[in-house]
């Protein structure tokens, strides 16, 4: 693993860091505008005070932290998508490869990172009573101390399914300043939170008993747009119930489902949806930074 340098130094200084993940730059968003993309979140991290330390796999090399070079590795095609169990994989083949929320979150733990910004989970997909469909993202988070800062789920997936999945594997939520889960490009849904924080201190005051109890599980902060940037739910029910049909038409399947429902979600919604994404990113970047910096204020 390689850590950059502005990376280590804020880790030996206690400094407030952000982990940021790949897979949105290389398979999120459409070409050339993921590279730009990409640029502005590590900014925000920066413009709050905070160090980004995006992460991915480039020749075989974990790196946390990436330069301009391999920003632009990472944009462009051919980059593997790089869940938890491709990483040793991609490092005996010395290939190349986006981190997934998984990928990522095992990454970032590795380096001593504790807190991560997102836009949204992976989960239990539709149907998966019988094709046992579920991400590596959330029993990750059950052996992983990181805390995400996210949307919610992706509002394709059984969200339902996916809290039951979080309460069994112990992985804690709060909702921030809300008493529902957010449905990732929605501001709300029909899931009640056991859990609210009103400030970054609250999170970071978790995180401190985490690290005094050494708890294996990480932490979701569920971080909802305000209504009135939300994407239109009744558009929003139409489109993804079209996608989802359409994947389910052409059999799509695995890890490649994720990447199809988006990409054609932006199709059918006409970007609309990619700019409520993009949104909801940089709202949970912010929201990051001010926990890390609560969490490095000890």
């Amino acid at each position: 693993m390689h850590i950059a340098p502005e990376v280590r130094e804020a880790l030996d200084a206690g400094a407030p860091i952000v982990a940021l993940e790949s897979t949105i730059i290389s398979h999120g968003l459409p070409r050339p505008r993921n590279l730009e993309a990409a640029r502005e979140f590590e900014q925000i991290v920066r413009d709050a005070g905070a160090v980004p330390a995006t992460i991915a796999v480039v020749d075989g090399v974990g790196r946390v932290g990436l330069d301009d070079a391999a920003l632009e590795r990472i944009a462009g095609e051919g980059v593997a998508k790089a869940s938890v169990r491709d990483l040793p994989i991609l490092r005996a083949r010395r290939g190349t490869g986006a981190t997934t929320v998984a990928g990522t979150v095992a990454i970032a733990a590795q380096a001593g990172i504790r807190v991560f910004a997102t836009g949204g989970l992976g989960g239990v997909h539709q149907g998966a009573t019988s094709s046992f469909d579920e991400s590596a993202d959330i029993p990750t988070l059950a052996s992983h101390p990181v805390a995400v800062v996210c949307a919610g789920v992706k509002s394709v997936l059984d969200v339902g399914a996916t809290l039951e999945r979080m309460e069994s594997l112990s992985v804690p939520v709060v909702g921030w300043r809300t008493d529902r889960f957010p449905l990732f490009w929605l501001s709300s849904s029909t899931h009640e939170l056991d859990w609210r924080v009103e400030t970054a201190e609250e999170v970071a005051a978790i995180l401190r008993e985490q690290d005094a109890t050494r708890a294996n599980a990480g932490l979701v902060v569920a971080n909802p747009l305000p209504e009135d940037r939300q994407w239109d739910p009744i558009e929003h029910d139409a489109v993804v119930a079209q996608a989802s049909a359409e994947a389910e038409r052409d059999r799509i399947h695995g890890k490649a489902v994720t990447p199809y429902l988006l990409g054609r979600i932006v199709e059918l919604s006409q970007g609309r949806s990619l700019e409520v994404n993009l949104d909801l990113v940089r709202s949970n970047i912010r929201l990051a930074a001010a926990i890390a910096t609560a969490y490095a204020a000890r």
